[in-house]
């Protein structure tokens, strides 16, 4: 896929400095051959990668990469000869063994323009155990010129044996000065860019994902359903409404909403909470349950989020149900 000259060639401010430190590593020799950026979803990793790819394969770098040169057209055309993906095939959880074979057969060639070969596996945590420790053998034996770049958002999940052959970057959500005009500019006003900014818990990209129309409706949809348990509505009708597509989505807000719940119920303090707009809602959950109870519909939150993004569990409709029931339950109690 094309990207824009913007997204390739430039990080997001926040990361700059970032971008620099790896650039000049780059520059003296001392970058290794395979490097590991970690860090949540929606800061920001895949901008960053694709800076320091576009100056990897640019003929004539200075502090980025030209953006002129014959590698940085093809880059922003969508293609280049030296860059490999690897990503988990469309509507698949896991990177398999497959497209690892296809990476050492890669890493053996001689780079077509006379550079560096990159490769970029996103998310790395995809990989299954076979693919994994297929990979070892690239990891280990790169080869000259090749920068091997792993992303991911639970490096927790990569088999140790990957880990400790990259170096790792850990990255951080910025402060919301760093990326607020950024947001900003991007959303129509610094208000918005505040509230978005809060509700995705610092994170500007998954901040600007949750501002879309799309996401917006969503939301509004479930701050409805919620409105409507708190009436005494029934726990497996509401789910019902609901988008089973959306399941992995909802959940996230779910998640959200417990722990500002749960800050709320152990401080009284609604100074810190991600969702303010929510402050009745919660107010009125408050009342109905003990903090522990909250804790433990986190826990099942957390679990069966984890268990959709691996594709543990075939049936999100009823994921969704017994999630809004045991809410509800709460709720009542």
């Amino acid at each position: 896929m094309a990207m824009s000259e913007g997204e390739a060639l430039v990080p997001p401010p926040w990361l700059a400095s970032r971008a620099r430190d790896l650039i000049d590593q780059a520059r003296r020799g001392r970058l290794p051959h395979a490097v590991l950026l970690s860090g949540p979803r929606g800061l920001g990793k895949q901008a960053l990668a694709e800076s320091l790819i576009a100056w990897t394969l640019c003929a004539d770098p200075g502090d980025s990469a030209c953006g002129h040169c014959h590698g940085c057209r093809m880059l922003l055309a969508g293609h280049h000869p030296d860059l490999l993906r690897v990503a988990p095939e469309e509507g698949k959880r896991q990177i398999r063994i497959d497209p690892i074979r296809e990476v050492n057969a890669f890493v053996s060639q001689t780079a077509q323009q006379g550079g560096h070969r990159v490769i970029l596996i996103s998310p790395a945590e995809a990989m299954n155990v076979a693919a994994g420790n297929a990979l070892l053998k690239s990891l280990e034996e790169p080869g000259d010129r090749t920068l091997f770049l792993l992303l991911s958002d639970l490096p927790s999940r990569l088999l140790p044996t990957i880990r400790s052959r990259c170096q790792h970057w850990s990255l951080a959500p910025p402060s919301l000065d760093a990326c607020l005009p950024w947001l900003a500019e991007r959303l129509g006003s610094e208000e918005e860019a505040r509230f978005w900014w809060q509700v995705a818990g610092g994170l500007p990209l998954e901040a600007l994902a949750r501002a879309a129309p799309e996401a917006r409706a969503l939301r509004q949809q479930l701050v409805d359903t919620f409105e409507a348990l708190v009436r005494g509505g029934e726990p497996v009708a509401e789910a019902a409404r609901l988008d089973r597509q959306s399941a992995e989505a909802i959940l996230w807000y779910g998640i959200a909403w417990l722990e500002d719940l749960i800050r709320l119920g152990l401080s009284g303090d609604s100074q810190g909470l991600r969702n303010p707009d929510l402050l009745p809602l919660y107010r009125q959950a408050v009342k109905n349950a003990r903090v522990r109870d909250w804790f433990r519909l986190l826990d099942y939150a957390r679990e069966q989020r984890r268990l959709l993004a691996i594709g543990g569990n075939p049936n999100p409709q009823l994921v969704l149900e017994a999630w809004l029931v045991r809410w509800s339950a709460l709720l009542r109690s």
